[in-house]
């Protein structure tokens, strides 16, 4: 079973994310939506097929990041969510809440031995 196939998105605490977005496109010419910017890149294996890393800044306050307390959260692409869960439980990592669906993937966390909350993307592709 493949677990990682890459990173899926970079997200981090802000004071002011709307400042930090319009800094990072004034100056580095990064465009922004509402949520932050997402890099468009082609799969090597297969050319046609457009994948996606998000880039986004959140508020200071959030608790979307809990129960780590890091100022920051990885997001790792992944294939199979549910077997990959189930594997990472089997082998004593913590899994923190439930997975979550959208029209645009599944979503799982679990945490680092330093307690970083880790979420693990499976886009529809």
């Amino acid at each position: 079973m493949k677990r990682v196939t890459g990173i899926g998105g970079v997200f981090f605490k802000t004071e002011d994310p709307q400042k930090t977005k319009a800094w990072y496109e004034t100056h580095l010419g990064i465009e922004m939506d509402e949520w932050g910017s997402q890099f468009k890149w082609r799969d090597l294996d297969d050319k046609e097929k457009i994948g996606r890393t998000v880039w986004g800044p959140f508020e200071k306050n959030t608790d979307y990041f809990s129960p780590s307390e890091k100022d920051y959260m990885l997001n790792y692409r992944v294939e199979n969510l549910v077997e990959l869960l189930a594997q990472l439980k089997k082998e004593g990592v913590e899994v923190v809440g439930t997975i979550e669906e959208y029209e645009y993937g599944k979503f799982g966390w679990i945490l680092d031995p330093e307690g970083r909350k880790i979420e693990l993307w499976e886009p529809i592709e």
